[in-house]
């Protein structure tokens, strides 16, 4: 990283913290970093049928009222898909309009295999394989709540757009989505999955806190992660690399 830092022009940190990190570590490339967050628009797939999605992933899709709690990663073992597997498995076999459904690509082969044996015998937990954006995007849309376990972070792009979808999210309370969520504020925070649990129930049980946390996020998402915002630093960046040429 630091070699890198050495022959580029600019570093891009999606947060003030992660910039003073880096500045930190490699103090030679502090006139280059700047911050920018990311960008985000949502297309959800307006023909997508729900239902049917429901029907593949074998979710009782006249259970009452069904509350799907969907977690978005790839397969490795950073993202920690199994971390709440059994506590939300447990959850399940008390409440069984309760799911947890994990999608995202292959990554890791060998870990893998590991997740799908283990979601095999837990039940109200599903594994899908990756989707086309549109229709990932439709599912979080008619998801109950987005849910993230990673044990790190950069920005969770999944969690943005969650918020812009206006769908309440769970995060593993980590720097990375600590910068991004604010516990009952834009989301909910949790430390272990007893905390999970806990939360979610509460979450479940309490629409006026899901109906705040909805309205924060959407109005954060629409200050702090403008794709046009976004868009705009890069062009600048590279008019300026341009103008260097030039000269």
């Amino acid at each position: 990283m630091g070699k890198v830092l050495e022959e580029a022009r600019f570093a891009v940190a999606f947060t003030e913290s992660m910039k003073e990190t880096a500045q930190r570590q490699w103090p030679h490339a502090k006139d280059k970093i700047y911050v920018q967050s990311q960008g985000i628009a949502t297309v959800p797939n307006t023909a997508f049928n729900w239902n049917t999605f429901l029907q593949c992933s074998e979710i009782n899709q006249s259970a009452d009222n069904l509350h799907v709690f969907l977690l978005i990663c790839g397969l490795r073992q950073v993202k920690d898909p199994l971390y709440l597997v059994d506590a939300f498995s447990e959850w399940h076999q008390e409440e069984a309009n309760v799911y947890m459904v994990i999608v995202g690509p292959e990554v890791d082969p060998v870990f893998t295999r590991e997740v799908k044996a283990k979601v095999k015998r837990s039940p109200g937990v599903r594994l899908i394989r990756e989707m086309a954006q549109e229709d990932l995007h439709a599912v979080m849309k008619n998801c109950f709540a987005l849910v993230n376990s990673s044990v790190s972070e950069g920005m969770s792009a999944a969690i943005l757009e969650a918020m812009d979808l206006e769908v309440p999210v769970l995060a593993r309370n980590i720097p990375g989505n600590a910068a991004v969520v604010k516990h009952e504020v834009t989301g909910l925070l949790f430390s272990d999955p007893q905390e999970f649990v806990q939360l979610a129930k509460r979450l479940v049980s309490d629409p006026a806190l899901e109906k705040k946390i909805v309205a924060n996020g959407k109005e954060y998402v629409r200050k702090y992660h403008s794709w046009q915002e976004e868009r705009q630093t890069y062009r600048q960046l590279v008019r300026t690399l341009e103008r260097s040429t030039e000269d």
